[in-house]
Formats: structure tokens, sequence, C-alpha cells
């Protein structure tokens, strides 16, 4: 949630940056919370005139009644009596514009940073990063830019490039998608799932389940040699953790809603996790905090269909390792360089084709002030998938979780800033995982992953 202060001091760029981020009707919006705000303030400046007033008159009345002026004195007390019905009028006008104030802060979104590129949808982010893939234009292009918006990437040099390699990898047989080899090899029922839960529950079986717990695994052994203390969190929370976060109330759509005990299934370990730290007030020597956790994830994805739905493309259910920050602003934009390094350090050892993107201001989450989404290349599907969205949300989700800290210079208290980020999401790992390592001889798995795995092949 935006701070008045952040309003206050600059209007004119917290209407840009909303605006940046299409949100409809910003100067509106924003000139409605400070017309609340005056109004809050007017009622707080009349109660603690009427207050003020109350208590001298008040005063008065002893002294009225000791010089024998009891009518007087009763004149007074009435006038104390219609003052202190006054003053519950103000209180009630000043809970009334607060309620009405972040009502409407809540469903304003974050601000995005100067950094975050103009744009509408997801073809205007920036590529700023190519790893394990031979396309030499983009990465010279990256190279000499900085960055590619992807309206201009090169998607038919991709195909081409996934087509060399992988027939060299199959003996020239055609590329299989992970769907069909996931059932060539038993490694993922989906009718089974479909059985027992509905589309998008998968079950996982034999290697396939072993692979699902070597990736966990791995991607958790890799937190804590960076680091990361591990939390294991509930995977249903309540509405003021939903609040806290951001997923209310924009997101209650796509989340499941136990309505008997008004509970929601998390949609992502950063509920919990960062919700430890609601009503928080930390030492700054504590910062930054870093944790890290594996939970099962649920998302309605309500309106999804086609291509996108396919396989392991897009799940209700599905897990993942979610690593999050709680700390300084002077220091969380170090902070989240460290967690892409993180990121793009786990993509490197599972040597999955890999892009990096800065997200354009109408491609970014409601919450986040900054966001680069990791996406691998699926071979055989001839597609990019995301597989991690890492985000710096500055003080908006601090705002709401009432997270702060004490400075040690000045023992001042003030917001924190929460970062959190996928490392990494399984599902589109193993889609990318299966469909590029497939041989003729079975699915390859990375030297990284072996010990975990305890093979080299599925086979």
């Amino acid at each position: 949630m935006l701070t008045l202060k952040q309003i206050y001091d600059d209007k004119a760029r917290v209407i840009a940056g909303l605006e940046k981020k299409h949100f409809s009707g910003a100067a509106e919006a924003i000139d409605e919370v400070l017309r609340l705000d005056a109004e809050r303030k007017a009622a707080q400046q009349q109660k603690d005139a009427a207050a003020a007033q109350m208590n001298q008159i008040s005063k008065s009345i002893g002294q009225l009644m000791a010089q024998g002026k009891r009518e007087e004195a009763e004149a007074a007390k009435a006038q104390t009596g219609q003052l202190k019905a006054s003053i519950s009028e103000y209180d009630e006008k000043m809970a009334a514009a607060e309620e009405a104030q972040t009502k409407l802060l809540l469903s304003i979104p974050n601000v995005p940073y100067d950094i975050v590129p103009e744009g509408a949808s997801a073809d205007d982010n920036l590529a700023v990063a190519l790893g394990n893939w031979p396309n030499q234009p983009m990465a010279d292009a990256i190279a000499k830019n900085g960055s590619v918006a992807l309206r201009d990437w090169d998607t038919a040099t991709d195909e081409k490039i996934a087509d060399d390699r992988l027939s060299k990898n199959t003996g020239g047989e055609s590329l299989a998608p992970h769907w069909d080899l996931a059932k060539k090899y038993n490694l993922i029922d989906f009718d089974l799932g479909v059985k027992i839960s509905g589309a998008g529950f998968p079950v996982y079986t034999g290697q396939g389940a072993r692979l699902q717990r070597a990736l966990i695994n791995f991607f958790l052994a890799e937190a804590n040699k960076a680091g990361y203390t591990e939390i294991m969190p509930p995977t249903v929370v309540n509405a003021a953790s939903g609040y806290g976060t951001g997923q209310l109330p924009d997101k209650e759509g796509q989340m499941y809603h136990c309505e008997v005990d008004d509970l929601y299934l998390i949609p992502t370990a950063e509920v919990p996790v960062t919700n430890i730290y609601r009503d928080v007030i930390l030492d700054e020597a504590q910062l930054p905090i870093k944790n890290c956790a594996y939970t099962e994830c649920f998302r309605r994805e309500a309106g999804s269909y086609g291509k996108d739905v396919r396989g392991l493309n897009r799940l209700h259910e599905f897990s993942k390792i979610e690593i999050v920050r709680i700390d300084t602003p002077e220091h969380s934009d170090a902070s989240h360089k460290e967690m892409l390094a993180h990121v793009e350090g786990l993509l490197q050892k599972l040597e999955l084709p890999y892009r990096i993107l800065r997200l354009s201001g109408g491609d970014m989450s409601f919450t986040a002030a900054l966001c680069y989404d990791f996406e691998v290349y699926s071979e055989a599907q001839h597609r990019w998938l995301e597989v991690s969205s890492t985000s710096n949300f500055d003080t908006y989700q601090a705002n709401r979780l009432k997270c702060r800290y004490r400075r040690a210079e000045d023992k001042k208290v003030t917001l924190c800033h929460t970062l959190n980020g996928s490392a990494l999401a399984l599902p589109r790992i193993v889609a990318a995982l299966l469909e590029n390592n497939q041989t003729a001889e079975g699915i390859r798995i990375p030297k990284a992953l072996q010990p975990f795995f305890g093979d080299d092949m599925i086979r």
C-alpha cells in the first residue's frame, strides 16, 4: 500500500508511475486519497478544538459551584455534554474518512521504479540476459544495447537452433513434448490426476516423483548454501495474511477459498513467509532477513485454456521453492541483485537455456516496484516458459504488513523493504528438463542434479 508520505512528497511521480502500470484513473484516485486525508484532518482539528473547549469549561464548573453560581454551572455542564456529543461525531467522521481512504489505497497498485520500461504487455518486456542459449544475434544485441524488447526477438532463429540441437541428441527422431515423454517413461499420469481431483492436478509416479523430490532437495540445498533459513509454513492463510502481501483484494478470484473457515490456499510461499513479519518491529542488526520455503502452491487459473495449459505448462497445484527477504531501503537493491544471481545460478547448474526479462509497467504484478522474470526455453514446444518472478516491493507490502525496523543510528522506526522470488517453480523446469535433454537412450539428468536423483538418466 502506498504511504501518504509518498503521495505528498511527489504526487506527480506517483501518478506518472501508476499510469506506467496502466492503472485507470490514477490522478482521480490520488486526488481522492488526498481529499479524504484532508477530511480526516479537518475532523481531527475540530475534535481537538472541541476537546480543548470542553476541558476548559469542565475546569470552570467546580469554581462556579464554589461561588454558588449553580445555574451557570448547570449551563456549563450542558455545554460539555453537547461538546462530548460533537467529539463523538468528529470521531465517526475521522473513522469513516480513514476507512474510505484505506479501502481506496488498497485498490491502488505499487509505483514502479524509473528503470521499469514503458509498455502495455509482455511484448514490451526487455530481455537483459541470455544464458546457455547459442543465439548469437540476440546475445550480441543484448550486449550492445543492454537489452532487447521481446517484440524485436527473433523467434524463428530460436526454433532453428532448437531443431538443430535436439535432432543431434535424438538421432534424427522427431522431438517429443514433455507430456508424451512423461507417458513414455511412466513419469506423470495426467488422466489419473483428472480422476482424483480434476484437470491441472497431475500425479507423479516412479522416476517422475523421484525427479520432483530431487529438484526440491537441490533447490533447498542451494538456498541453504546461499544463507537462506528454511521455513516450513502452513499452506492455508487467513484474510489478513492475504491483505498483507497484496493477494487481497486484487487476486481473490485466483485463490482457492475455504468459505466455512474463511481461509485461503496459498498461491505461493511468499504469503505465509512474509506474513511472519506482520506487525513486527525488527532491529536493523537483524537485516537482511533471508528465508526460503518449499510448499505446494494452489491457483485456480480461471480463464486459462489452449496450448498454455497442456501438460505441466499451467497447473492448479504445483511445487515451488520461494526465497523471501526483509531488508533496509538502502540495501534492498543489492539484495535484489543477489537474488537474481542466485536464481540464474540454479538455471546454469541445471544447464537449461534461459533468458532474464525486466518486465514493463503493463506486465508487472499489482504489488511489485521492479520485477525480473526468468524464462527457460522449451525446445520441443518452441516456447519460452516462465519459471521465476523475482521482485522488489519497496515499502508497499511492508506498509500493509506494518513490517518495520528500528534504525541503529537514531532509533527511528521506519518501514522495511520486502523482496521475493521463485527459486524455482518445478512444473516448467521439469517440462524443459524432459524436452531439452531427451536422447535416443532416455532423458539425460544434469550433472548437478544427479546426486539428488541417484542416476544420470531416466530410462
